[in-house]
């Protein structure tokens, strides 16, 4: 019967992670110098084993603002994963992917402050090698091909069994793309290359514009945006007009149906 992990000796520990270590400084060595790698080795005890296979678990960021669906999506993962955190808005989930540095990233779409779009599109220009794994109620294929547009690598329906979340993370860190079932991969694919519409939107507006156009859109007066983005309450209502001035629109409910057309916000 192997031993908890909390009961392994620290020494064992210790020994473990220096011989992970020294492993993984040996195999970088000899990949750059086309040296064979060194065969697999026997673990000094199976209670060794257990830490090495602890820690070299893939790392797993959730983003979702219901705390209910956070909760389960880590207690399916974490038996296989290392759930690293969870966070309930596109900014927390910029901030915690900068410190945590994740392997792959499990976000809802819509999601206050910034939305998952924008916000997996930030992560993936300051980590490009994370994965995207896009949780969501919305089966619209032009949203999927958009997600993947933007660097997505899987696309699952919050209807899906809980088992596909698992052999999606699964799916993407061996550098496959994974698609709910129920959604046309074929037709996701066809819109992707050919609609070019999304694309010149995203030309339109400035990243800052798009979040102040999310939290306009979402309700919130100019000082409570001022506040959540750190700038002056005119910087904000200069933000504003400029984009009434770029779109054509002329006043603020206009503003918000663009923000729901485009799915900077969910309708």
């Amino acid at each position: 019967m192997l031993m908890s992990y909390e009961k392994i000796p620290l020494s064992t520990k210790i020994e473990s992670s220096l011989f992970w270590a020294k492993s993984r400084i040996h195999s970088t060595v000899c990949l750059r110098k086309r040296l064979p790698t060194i065969p697999e080795k026997t673990f000094p005890n199976r209670n060794c084993a257990i830490v090495l296979a602890m820690a070299s678990r893939s790392r797993v960021l959730i983003a979702d603002d219901h705390t209910l669906v956070a909760e389960l999506c880590k207690k399916l993962l974490e038996t296989e994963f290392d759930v690293v955190g969870t966070v309930s808005d596109g900014h927390a989930l910029v901030r915690a992917a900068r410190e945590l540095k994740p392997d792959v990233i499990v976000v809802d779409i819509a999601m206050p402050i910034l939305n998952g779009l924008d916000a997996g599109q930030q992560v993936k220009e300051m980590l490009h090698a994370v994965k995207l794994v896009f949780l969501t109620m919305n089966p619209d294929v032009e949203v999927a091909a958009e997600a993947f547009r933007r660097g997505a690598h899987g696309y699952l329906l919050k209807t899906c069994a809980a088992s596909e979340l698992v052999i999606a993370v699964r799916d993407v860190l061996r550098g496959k793309s994974y698609m709910s079932p129920v959604l046309s991969r074929d037709t996701v694919d066809f819109l992707r290359k050919q609609n070019k519409g999304m694309v010149k939107e995203d030309e339109r507006l400035t990243q800052r514009q798009r979040e102040v156009l999310q939290l306009l859109a979402e309700g919130k007066v100019m000082k409570e945006v001022s506040g959540i983005l750190h700038m002056s309450t005119r910087t904000v209502a200069y933000h504003k007009y400029r984009m009434m001035e770029v779109l054509g629109a002329k006043s603020t409910a206009e503003l918000v149906k663009y923000a729901i057309k485009y799915h900077i916000m969910a309708a």
